[in-house]
């Protein structure tokens, strides 16, 4: 497998080197939202065909400051508890140089994902913010507290859960809270799901707790009315590299109103084709473990060509 070297300093990408705000009304903290009436067939059908072509969205996953391809569900909330944790690929590159190689391919809404809440994985994810300031979404352990900052430093949006989804249920008065401080435009929810009883429950804390908030037609609706995009990770498949979860992007393509993105079991460019028929061409998608860059088997320059030639498609 190639490698390719990233000289992060003067930005040129050695590509032989480098392994290939809504009404306050639907809140209160005492009582369920009063969700958003859904919109009809008609106006529906005429929103889901306003759409681009289907992007790659690139990724960088940091553990304990370095990148790292984890099986997502292995990942324990348990401090100093690593016992369980698979790790598929661990990069001797900084966050910084994965950003510059997708700044430098015109890549952009990737995201930089913090898989724990220290000081190395901070600063790396801010490394990476600062080398691609705009171009780069940033999710794990944001809150009221620290999302504001993570815009200052560069991130274009952030990525929650867990602050929203809070002890297995929606905290409405949180999510209010941040449309308020970074606006809707600037926010992703991280709808990132398990099934349970044949249906797709949002899941947190480390993809490792249940919620009571299942992805139906009204949840989808009402949260896109709070947020720029989705995040889906597909948890019973993400990192295993066996395949997509079809039913739920298609679930995807059929419901948000919002841009979506779908991660999870990607292994060969013919899973991104599926994703684009199974999301009916509106559901953008992530490839982790898969890649060359990553230590995987797929082509990262081949993805990339992928992706242009779907933005060059007609739509």
């Amino acid at each position: 497998m190639e490698i390719r070297n990233l000289d992060v300093n003067s930005t040129q990408l050695k590509l032989d080197s480098f392994n290939r705000i809504p009404n306050p009304s639907l809140f209160s903290s005492t009582r369920k939202p009063k969700f958003v009436a859904a919109p009809s067939q008609a106006s529906r059908s005429q929103l889901l065909s306003i759409r681009c072509g289907v992007k790659f969205r690139p990724c960088i996953d940091i553990h304990k400051g370095k990148v790292k391809q984890i099986v997502g569900s292995t990942l324990s909330d348990t401090k100093g508890n690593d016992s369980t944790l698979v790790t598929n690929f661990e990069s001797d590159k900084s966050a910084a140089e994965y950003a510059t190689l997708y700044k430098e391919d015109g890549l952009k809404g990737g995201h930089v994902i913090m898989l724990g809440a220290d000081p190395l994985s901070n600063d790396a994810a801010i490394g990476a913010l600062h080398a691609y300031p705009g171009g780069l979404q940033v999710g794990g352990g944001i809150n009221s507290q620290n999302a504001l900052s993570y815009i200052e430093e560069g991130a274009s949006h952030v990525i929650v859960t867990s602050y929203v989804f809070n002890n297995g249920q929606m905290d409405h008065q949180r999510l209010k809270e941040l449309v308020h401080l970074v606006g809707k435009q600037r926010l992703v929810l991280d709808l990132s799901c398990r099934k349970k009883d044949g249906k797709y429950a949002i899941v947190t804390n480390r993809w490792q707790t249940f919620s009571d908030v299942y992805l139906d037609e009204q949840i989808i609706t009402f949260l896109s009315e709070y947020c720029d995009e989705f995040l889906v990770h597909g948890v019973d498949v993400e990192g295993k590299k066996l395949g997509i979860d079809e039913e739920l992007v298609e679930l995807l393509g059929k419901l948000s109103l919002i841009p979506v993105t779908y991660a999870g079991g990607v292994t060969v460019i013919d899973d991104m084709e599926r994703i684009k028929v199974a999301g009916t061409g509106r559901v953008d998608v992530t490839v982790g473990s898969a890649l060359d860059i990553f230590g995987g088997k797929l082509a990262y320059k081949d993805v990339v060509d992928w992706h242009f030639q779907q933005q060059a498609l007609p739509v």
